[in-house]
């Protein structure tokens, strides 16, 4: 990776679990959560924000709030970047919505975007599930991927990188919290200070 590569990290809207979470400070349960209508109002204002850039690569986490953020940001982006779905910074696996759906199942809603380079079953899924019903990923296996992420953007060839994930995940790699829809630029050459 060369000093110039520029590397802006945007926060998914508001998701179903945000609004339901939000309002009663529990786990709705949902699985894999979808955008709000608030989440799809607060992308369609982010993109004016984002279309002078020349983005050359879009990485986006395989859960659908990240994807249909991502089509909303950069669908119709005048650079017309390269989306990438990359599991690596998917989001730290605590709660429902951070079950992802199958390879295949994102494929069938998905068919403009390349997911054959997915497992079937992409996020954590080994051992017992919690009470919840869904696995909790270990935080040493997540510490594992934020720094598997941090390699990963370091090894790509592109200068000016876009990646659409999530909030947990960015204030790891960044050490900044997000707002649904905000965003922040990395700097890949300083570690984060995590509060």
């Amino acid at each position: 990776m060369t000093a110039t590569t520029r590397i802006v990290c945007i926060r998914h809207g508001e998701s179903t679990f945000n609004a339901a979470h939000r309002l009663t400070g529990r786990d709705p349960g949902h699985v894999d959560a979808r955008l709000t209508p608030r989440g799809h109002a607060q992308v369609a204002a982010a993109r004016s924000a984002l279309r002078d850039i020349p983005f050359e690569l879009v990485v986006t986490s395989p859960l659908t709030r990240a994807i249909e953020t991502t089509m909303g940001l950069f669908g119709e982006h005048p650079a017309h970047p390269e989306i990438l779905v990359e599991v690596l910074h998917r989001e730290c696996q605590e709660s429902s919505c951070d079950v992802g759906r199958a390879a295949s199942q994102i494929a069938a809603e998905f068919p403009h975007l390349l997911v054959d380079h997915l497992p079937e079953i992409w996020w954590h899924a080994e051992g017992e599930p919690g009470a919840g019903g869904y696995h909790t990923e270990p935080r040493a296996l997540f510490d594992a991927r934020v720094a598997g992420f941090r390699e990963w953007l370091k090894a790509r060839p592109e200068r000016t990188i876009a990646v659409v994930g999530h909030g947990t995940f960015f204030f790891h790699l960044t050490g900044e919290w997000l707002d649904n829809c905000a965003s922040t630029e990395l700097d890949l050459s300083a570690e984060p200070a995590l509060a």
